[in-house]
């Protein structure tokens, strides 16, 4: 078996990983003023964070391209490939995962899945190299397909924002409960759901609190389990390592890695977000 591994640049990923030869990574371009740009390309996260603020409106995404996902697919049985999966951000957030199903059948002599990630960013890059580790041991296309589904069934990532104002400008928040939330200095931790959405988890009242309830809620969630604890954040290194520091503190074990949101999420979250989840360790 040869496997491709195909994902968007949503996911988070080390750059020794990007570089992988069996790695492909379908774009996502980034609007901002009427500019399009891609994250690694044309656009640092430094610089999105500070073309975001400076703009008066929200930067726009859109889906990436079924048509570049078609033609990797096509051209990969004469590299040598006999089978490829597919891994891109959450149907939940995204009509792509649904748009692409027809693509499964459509290359003879070439097996393809394409598992709802239901999740992004850091965990989507974790799944996408842990394919890659596995077919390099030598592991069957069912058994990588089905380890996939294990670590996307048992992840978790919960969601600190900073701001308020960009979840209503998103269609997630009412303008009425912003404007109370900032009054009482409610910091909402929000979550990927089973489906894959994005949705309020619980209101918390202050960050001390939140951050602190953040960490309630990894310990709860990896008890009993091998799992890898990771951080993201948005411009705000500081107060990721202090969350890492509450994390060791609580006993978590193991290296707890940091990846910053890229452009794609960080529209909705904005700026000085913070998260941490984990994910099945196989």
């Amino acid at each position: 078996m040869k496997l491709a591994v195909i994902t968007d640049s949503s996911a988070y990923l080390p750059q020794d990983v990007i570089h992988h030869d069996d790695l492909f990574i379908l774009e996502i371009p980034i609007y901002i003023d009427g500019e399009s740009y891609v994250e690694g390309k044309n656009l640092t996260e430094a610089e999105f964070y500070q073309k975001m603020a400076a703009s008066n409106e929200l930067p726009k995404t859109s889906q990436p391209s079924v048509a570049e996902l078609e033609e990797i697919l096509a051209g990969l049985t004469a590299k040598g490939y006999t089978h490829a999966i597919g891994l891109f951000l959450s149907s939940g957030i995204s009509g792509f995962y649904q748009n692409i199903q027809y693509l499964k059948d459509e290359f003879e002599g070439l097996t393809v899945e394409f598992p709802d990630s239901k999740i992004t960013s850091a965990p989507l890059g974790m799944m996408a190299e842990n394919c890659l580790k596995w077919a390099g041991e030598g592991r069957s296309f069912d058994e990588i397909v089905a380890h996939v589904q294990t670590q996307i069934d048992g992840t978790g990532a919960f969601i600190m924002v900073d701001d308020l104002d960009h979840l209503v400008k998103g269609g997630r928040l009412s303008n009425g409960a912003a404007i109370i939330g900032n009054l009482l200095s409610i910091k909402p931790i929000l979550y990927f759901n089973d489906q894959g959405v994005i949705e309020v988890f619980e209101k918390v009242r202050t960050e001390k609190k939140a951050i602190k309830r953040l960490v309630e809620i990894v310990d709860e969630g990896i008890t009993g389990g091998h799992f890898q604890v990771f951080i993201i954040h948005a411009n705000v290194p500081e107060k990721a390592e202090a969350l890492r520091q509450l994390l060791v503190a609580d006993g978590v074990e193991g290296e707890i890695p940091f990846a910053t949101f890229g452009g794609v999420i960080g529209t909705h979250l904005g700026d000085h977000s913070i998260a941490v989840g984990y994910i099945p360790v196989i």
